[in-house]
């Protein structure tokens, strides 16, 4: 059964990993890559990458990307989100720590933020202004 879009929005809004695809160019399928991200119903959903990496790259080329997010656990449920980035900007130790503080145990945060900054190098977030929805729940396992 499709969710609504209050549900679909909630669900979009936990912490749940993405699975990220991208337009990886003629005579290939779309890159697909797990990652973290943020929303806010109603509202933009962004991730962050380094703008020269694999994924960077294409997202910028393709100006638009595709996000599923899934779980199994209570109920099959998934939503999946398309739609144009509308806008980039540099990643910053601000926003990485979102991120940390969404995904990661509090007491683990300071070190993947440190470890970040110092390993991944410069970041940037790519915003999806959402335009197309699929969701489902499927009911109990």
């Amino acid at each position: 059964m499709a969710l609504t879009r209050e549900e679909r929005e909630q669900f979009l809004a936990e912490p749940h990993i993405g699975a990220l695809a991208v337009d990886a160019g003629e005579g290939r399928g779309p890159l697909t890559l797990p990652i973290w991200y943020q929303y806010t119903p109603g509202g933009d959903l962004w991730v962050m990458t380094g703008p020269d990496t694999k994924k960077g790259k294409l997202i910028r080329a393709a100006g638009r990307f595709s996000l599923m997010v899934e779980r199994v656990d209570p109920s099959i449920r998934y939503v999946s989100v398309e739609g144009p980035v509308v806008r980039t900007e540099p990643g910053t130790e601000e926003r990485l720590r979102e991120l940390c503080e969404r995904y990661l145990p509090a007491d683990k945060v300071d070190a993947y933020v440190a470890y970040s900054l110092k390993d991944h190098g410069e970041q940037a977030i790519f915003h999806l202004r959402p335009e197309h929805w699929y969701s489902a729940d499927l009911g109990a396992v």
